[in-house]
């Protein structure tokens, strides 16, 4: 299968598919012609991509996923605990989120919003706290 159906076959941009091989998370076979030819792992595999970084793993993590899911003797105490920190990641992140919204709800309940050049906003951003 080509790189136009591989990306058909997996929704995966032909971009992405390329920086894929880059990075050795895949290895498509090459024809004579020097064309990427996708078999059905290497399908199975993008498709594996797709879904954990939808889920948010970091590239780093899909590596490791995927070596994990290669390991016939793999423990799944090893692919629980990946996910565990990455649930821990995504709870950081979602903190970090809530408190980038407090300060901005603040921020805004703070600015008049009106004609006058003052701006309780502009002024956090410039970080000139003696006006914030």
């Amino acid at each position: 299968m080509n790189m136009k159906a591989a990306s058909r076959a997996t929704g995966l941009p032909a971009k992405t598919i390329r920086y894929y091989e880059e990075i050795g998370l895949v290895s498509p076979a090459r024809g004579e012609n020097g064309y990427r030819s996708f078999c059905e792992t290497d399908l199975h595999k993008l498709a594996f991509l797709a879904r954990s970084r939808s889920l948010g793993f970091s590239l780093d993590d899909c590596r490791q996923l995927l070596s994990l899911y290669d390991d016939d003797e793999r423990s799944s105490a090893d692919v629980r605990d990946l996910a565990v920190r990455h649930i821990a990641d995504v709870d950081r992140k979602l903190a970090e989120l809530k408190e980038i919204r407090r300060v901005l709800s603040e921020l805004v309940s703070a600015c008049e919003g009106d004609h006058r050049p003052d701006c309780p906003i502009m002024d956090s951003l410039s970080g000139d706290r003696a006006k914030a």
